[in-house]
């Protein structure tokens, strides 16, 4: 089931990018790509190599984190029901089967292609520094939020109050829990990182409005889609989806400064000129 929700995903995600590729990129800017690719992939390698590292020490990570927090024990759950109340409650409310459908479709497909199309349409720019402010902006996000899981224990609305708040996407879409369990942990919801990665897109599409206007439009309906997405489902609460907003407003601040002031490729530059003038010595 996993291999086939897997494929579906791919098909649908390739799609949309394709789509989208020829919609907002264009052939003039692919056709420059043809000729300038080998210059672009040395400048956004090593920022790539790191958020490689960080992805594949969240893999590993995500399986010991729950003990970890739970040596801590630092459980914000009753103390983030307590202050937002039944708002999730309200949301589910006003749930149709089309609504649903939409925001199933946003937090599965429409977040993956949210993540993944802004890597080719920065690419297909000739400046370089957009691309590697959001390879740089992920690798924060990823990170920081790892950071947080550990020291945060919370549960979603839909495991503190089952009786009241509905698991939609998995109620209609039942083959999805063989994907959402490969990366989720029912105590690791705040902060939502869906909503920092989507509104982390966002930013830098409004950042990147003059060479793709369109896009900037698309992206903030469906960053906000991803996010009210996850309280729609009862997956996360509303004060993790601010606490997600934040994470991306950091990460994009974080990553302008870096990106501007420290570069991977130059440290590494004067690593291994130094390590000749050594050997040469």
């Amino acid at each position: 089931m996993l291999g086939r929700v897997l494929v579906q995903l791919v098909v649908v995600v390739m799609l949309l990018v394709f789509v989208s590729t020829a919609l907002f990129v264009g052939r003039s800017r692919l056709r420059t790509t043809r000729s300038a690719w080998r210059r672009r992939l040395r400048a956004a390698a090593p920022i790539t190599i790191v958020l490689v590292a960080v992805l594949l020490l969240n893999s590993v990570a995500r399986q010991i984190v729950p003990d970890l927090s739970w040596i801590i024990d630092w459980n914000l759950t009753d103390p983030i029901h307590d202050l937002e109340g039944e708002f999730i409650i309200w949301l589910q409310a006003q749930a149709t089967p089309s609504v649903t459908a939409y925001f199933s479709f946003m937090y599965i497909y429409g977040y993956v292609f949210l993540l993944v199309f802004p890597t080719i349409a920065y690419f297909a720019l000739s400046e370089t520094r957009p691309l590697r402010e959001l390879l740089t902006a992920y690798t924060l996000n990823y990170t920081i939020g790892l950071v947080l899981y550990v020291f945060v224990i919370a549960y979603g609305p839909r495991n503190v109050m089952p009786e009241l708040v509905d698991a939609l996407l998995y109620d209609t879409y039942p083959q999805y829990q063989h994907l959402t369990r490969q990366v989720n942990r029912n105590t690791n919801v705040f902060p939502s990182l869906h909503t920092s990665l989507a509104v982390t897109v966002s930013m830098l599409a409004y950042r990147t409005r003059e060479p793709y206007p369109i896009w900037n439009v698309v992206a903030a309906i469906l960053g906000v889609s991803v996010a009210i997405s996850t309280m729609y489902l009862g997956i996360h609460w509303a004060i993790d989806v601010v606490a997600g907003v934040v994470l991306a407003y950091v990460s994009v601040e974080l990553a302008s400064i870096l990106v501007g002031r420290w570069s991977v490729s130059a440290w590494m530059g004067s690593r291994t000129l130094s390590l000749r003038t050594l050997w040469r010595r």
